[in-house]
This record gives C-alpha cells, structure tokens and sequence, in this order.
C-alpha cells in the first residue's frame, strides 16, 4: 500500500524530489499488524511518503511494483523480525537494499524486532536458516547474495536504532512514541527527510 504526505508537510530537499517515496518498509507479515502496522502508521502520520507492500504482493521472488519501489526510494526501514530471513522474498528485498546503498546513497535503518543482530553476523548462524538450508531449491549465487546481504545489514545494527518495542503486562503491543522518535530523527541525520515532520 502507498501512501503520499499531505501538502500540509515540509517538502522533501531538492536532492530527493524524484523520489517517489521517502522510505521502503521491509517486513515480513509476522509483523504486519503489530510493529510494522503502528511504525507505517506513525511515518505517514508525520507525512513521510512510505511504502508498504500488501499481502497480496508478497510472493517467493521480488515482483517489479516491489523492486521499482525499493529503486525510486531514498532510503529503507528493514524490520527484521524472527521470520524476516526464512523469506525468500524478504531476502531478494535485502540484497536490493543493499546493493542501492552502496552505489546511490540509499538511507538503510535496520530493526531489529525481537532478534539479536549478532546472529547475523556469523556465518555459522546465517547458513541454519530454513530458507538458506533448502538446496537445490535456490540457486548457489543467490543463497550466497542473501547471506552477504543478511551480515552487512547486522553490521550497520550498531549504527543505527536497536528496535526497541514494549509490552503491557496482558502481552498486547504498544508502540511507545520512543523508538518511532528514533526512526525519525535518524531519517533527518541522515538528510533523508528535511524539517520538523514529528
């Protein structure tokens, strides 16, 4: 689901003008209507073009309305949550992500969501995942373009937020006004936002 900022909000800076979104959410759906739901909605909330994929563009493989949202985005929200790396789909998002880092200047916030970064970063770890555990289903280039990907977005988890979410005492999600504080502020560090959308 896309959505726009209202014209009531800051323009977004010269430099990100083509940009038809200001920011990717990556996710998988054991997210979707808890952390992802109420992160989508504070960003829109503070007129930041977001882009969510619905369910029914989920699939095993990137389809093009995702990959063309990921490419026309200044920067993307990677929320990676216990099932986010047995995705395939979540997995080809991450290598896109990753390789627009490197070569255009592509904001990447990583969230992690219940899941420690550090597992991640071992290689070990990486090559335990169900997904990444089911030759000769995927192709070896590919399986190893995920693991790289999976690494170096745990590398950046110090550099970023932590993804810190809290509980009421009946287990029910609340999403405290801190850690969308966070995701926002780093967005304006970062020049991918400009002005005060909070």
């Amino acid at each position: 689901m896309a959505a726009t900022a209202s014209s009531s909000t800051p323009i977004v800076s010269p430099a990100t003008n083509h940009s038809r979104y200001d920011v990717f959410l990556s996710f998988n759906e054991d997210t979707r209507f808890s952390f992802t739901d109420h992160l989508f909605e504070a960003l829109i909330g503070a007129g930041i073009r977001t882009f969510r994929a619905d369910s029914t563009e989920l699939g095993e493989e990137l389809n093009l309305e995702i990959e063309r949202a990921i490419t026309v985005s200044r920067a993307s929200i990677v929320v990676v949550s216990e099932n986010y790396a047995n995705s395939a789909s979540c997995l080809d998002e991450l290598v896109l992500i990753m390789e627009r880092r490197k070569g255009f200047y592509h904001v990447v916030i990583p969230v992690f969501y219940h899941v420690d970064p550090s597992g991640f970063r071992k290689q070990e770890n990486i090559c335990a995942l169900k997904v990444i555990c089911e030759p000769p289903k995927w192709a070896e280039h590919k399986v190893e373009q995920w693991k790289v990907a999976l690494m170096e977005v745990a590398n950046l988890s110090d550099k970023a937020l932590s993804g810190y979410v809290f509980f009421d005492p009946n287990g029910k999600l609340f999403l405290t006004k801190l850690p969308v504080e966070c995701v926002l502020k780093y967005l304006m560090i970062t020049g991918v936002i400009v002005g005060d959308r909070a």
